[in-house]
């Protein structure tokens, strides 16, 4: 059955850095554009976002120039480096194809960015 699981996420201060890991089982990894996604405290959730099976990274506004995301088809997994992070950047990130694909929502990895 294929997963994503998501990892590194956690609290962190303003300015600081996390990096998002998301490890794929099955067979859905490497021929997909991969996204990654946020759902804030009241918010729906939102791609954040998204690489090719390529390697082109395309991003949301507010996070350009601050996240970047990347992918290692050796090893399945899809990250998510986060740096300069704001409070605004507090939600539950997740990652899934993209357009994702509604079974493959997984737990997410929780940020938090407070000082």
């Amino acid at each position: 059955q294929v997963q994503l699981v998501e990892s590194g996420g956690g609290l962190v201060q303003p300015g600081g850095s996390l990096r998002l890991s998301c490890a794929a089982s099955g067979s859905i990894f490497n021929s997909y554009a991969m996204g990654w996604y946020r759902q804030a405290p009241g918010k729906q959730r939102g791609l954040v976002a998204f690489i090719t099976s390529g390697g082109n990274a395309n991003y949301v506004d507010s996070v350009k120039g601050r996240f970047t995301v990347s992918r290692d088809k050796a090893k399945e997994t899809v990250y998510l480096q986060m740096n300069n992070l704001k409070p605004e950047d507090t939600a539950v990130y997740y990652c899934n194809r993209y357009p994702p694909f509604a079974k493959l929502w997984g737990q997410g990895a929780r940020v938090a960015v407070a000082s």
